[in-house]
């Protein structure tokens, strides 16, 4: 073997013998990592060991004459010291185990950190998106509020302005139907004295023609068909003019009778309301005992409802504005029209006697009239400053009372749309009924005041146990009936104006609101009320003992109920829009 081969083989050992020294340094040190701790633990327990070694050493060397002992026992410790090294050292292998689970449990824990930072920054960003959108939707709503506030207020100026001209427009009507009427009387005074001029020269004429023909015989003969002709001529011509300027005359009377017919058209009180139509008189009412029929009414809470005269017509109003007119038929409700006009919700209705005119009290601060066939309203009664709660027809029909929150009560004159009365009161007015020339008014005071309306004054005070909500008065006008806060209602004789009443109550009646409405039978033998629990109650006025209860249609507070003269239905109205028809049928 040559000197380049031996070299070549000796670098070639080295280089493998390199190799081999960097893996098992390589090895070392990933063996070193991986139990470096468990090194170090054994370590420890190394130097305990040679701790405790050194202590038998010494205390051999001070009792060396217990060597044999000693030796044994310091062997049993040194394999207790074992046995306990290799339970430490599984112990730490088991830490380190424990370490590694509770690092990853710590990873995930991390990443799902990480995840839910992310999606809290995804929520907050979408959170001020859409706190950004509700800021600009509030701008939005407070430009169109303002917006709304505007357009009402000008409707309101507009409204106000088409009350004036219409007002202005009637008294320019008013005032030329009296100018036409002047024209008319001045012309009926010259005509007829015309008449009665020329009457008196063809009297004198003829009577002259007369007494010529008698004085001279031949020369009326040779004359006579000439004067003739021109006495004729003179007679048709007068005769003619008469009748033209005549009284009498069908053209004359045609247009006098047009010119009244404009006007009664144009006036408030038209000739059909002037006449009064028959109301048939109810013998005995009927007790009801099922619902006929549920509707939805209105598009929210109905306040007032009111049968005509006639019990065929019923109106209801509520907090939408306006006025609905049912045809009551055949046990069934059938939508008829709506009366618009109001600005605000209604709280009261009222039908005059014949049954073709509504009135009603509204939280706009007035009242309203209408015909029953025309949805806008014919006159409006301004006057209160807070919202009316009453509009009643008085004894007269062209004379309406009116109260309300203002604490004043309004004695209205229709045909001059203008309040010819005035009383003031001390406390609230919630409702209020007319007896021939008494007034009657219930109050939040507790109080109900009868007034004079021929003297504007009050005549005498009845005390209630709670705020008066509803008063209503018999057909005959000879009870009173009353609906108090205190969940009771209190009958009182007219006829007495004492302290004396009836009172009636009945377990579940809970009167719901301070507008809460009651009504007596027509015949007088019942009373009808509606509850907080949506039941309608009925007591029977002879025995003062509830004589009916009807649940389960209402689902809110009942605000009024209405009997119809007939006494064949009731109907009850709810703060939810309801209505439902009661009868026996």
């Amino acid at each position: 073997m040559t000197d380049s081969e031996e070299r070549g083989g000796a670098g070639s050992a080295e280089t493998w013998k390199r190799h081999i020294v960097r893996q098992l340094q390589n090895r070392d040190r990933n063996q070193h990592t991986k139990f470096q701790d468990l090194i170090r633990f054994y370590t420890q327990l190394l130097e305990k060991t040679s701790l405790a070694k050194g202590i038998l050493s010494c205390s051999t060397r001070h009792t060396p004459s217990d060597n044999g002992s000693s030796i044994s026992a310091l062997l049993h410790q040194n394999n207790q010291l074992r046995k306990t090294t290799g339970e430490l050292a599984y112990k730490v292998v088991e830490m380190q185990q424990q370490i590694k689970i509770k690092e990853s449990f710590l990873d995930e824990q991390h990443a799902r950190l990480l995840e839910e930072e992310c999606r809290l920054a995804v929520a907050l960003h979408a959170h001020q998106e859409l706190q950004e959108r509700v800021d600009r939707v509030k701008v939005e709503n407070r430009a169109l509020k303002l917006e709304y506030d505007t357009l009402l207020e000008q409707q309101r100026q507009e409204e106000r302005r088409l009350r004036e001209e219409n007002d202005r427009g009637v008294h320019l009507v008013e005032d030329m139907i009296h100018l036409k009427q002047q024209a008319a009387v001045r012309m009926n005074s010259r005509n007829e004295r015309r008449s009665r001029a020329r009457a008196m020269n063809l009297t004198t004429a003829r009577s002259k023609v007369a007494i010529d023909s008698s004085s001279s015989a031949p020369t009326s003969r040779s004359t006579s068909p000439k004067s003739e002709d021109q006495d004729d001529c003179s007679d048709r011509r007068h005769t003619r003019l008469f009748r033209s300027a005549s009284v009498t005359s069908p053209r004359f009377l045609s247009s006098i009778k047009q010119l009244f017919e404009k006007r009664r058209g144009r006036s408030v009180c038209s000739l059909e309301e002037d006449l009064m139509c028959p109301v048939g008189v109810c013998v005995s009412a009927r007790v009801p005992a099922r619902a006929l029929q549920v509707l939805e009414a209105h598009e929210q809470g109905i306040n007032a409802v009111k049968f005509s005269t006639s019990s065929d017509l019923l109106a209801t109003g509520g907090t939408d504005r306006v006025i609905k007119l049912w045809e009551v038929r055949a046990g069934s409700l059938t939508h008829k029209g709506t009366l618009d006009g109001s600005t605000e919700g209604i709280t009261c209705i009222e039908f005059d006697p014949t049954g073709l005119r509504v009135l009603a009290a509204s939280y706009d601060k007035s009242a309203l009239l209408w015909r029953r066939d025309d949805p806008i309203p014919k006159l409006t009664l301004t006057g209160h400053s807070r919202k009316v709660t009453a509009a009643r027809f008085s004894g007269s029909l062209h004379q309406v009372v009116t109260g309300s929150a203002d604490r004043t009560i309004r004695l209205w004159d229709l045909h001059r749309a203008a309040c010819v009365q005035l009383l003031r009161v001390t406390s609230y007015c919630s409702d209020l009924v007319c007896s021939e020339n008494c007034i009657v008014s219930g109050h939040y005071d507790c109080k109900i005041r009868v007034w004079d309306a021929r003297a504007a004054s009050c005549v005498q005070e009845l005390p209630a146990q709670g705020k008066v909500t509803s008063l209503d008065i018999s057909a005959d006008h000879r009870q009173l009936l009353s609906c108090c806060r205190d969940d009771c209602l209190q009958l009182v004789d007219l006829r007495r104006w004492s302290n004396d009443r009836m009172c009636f109550r009945a377990d579940g009646f809970k009167c719901g609101s301070d507008s809460t409405k009651a009504v007596i039978s027509p015949d007088g033998c019942f009373l009808a009320a509606g509850s907080a629990d949506g039941a309608v109650y009925i007591w029977n006025v002879s025995t003062g003992n509830l004589e009916s209860h009807l649940p389960d249609k209402h689902s809110s507070s009942i605000s009024a109920v209405s009997w119809s003269l007939s006494g064949e239905y009731v109907v009850s109205v709810d703060k939810s829009k309801w209505a439902v028809l009661w009868s026996d049928i």
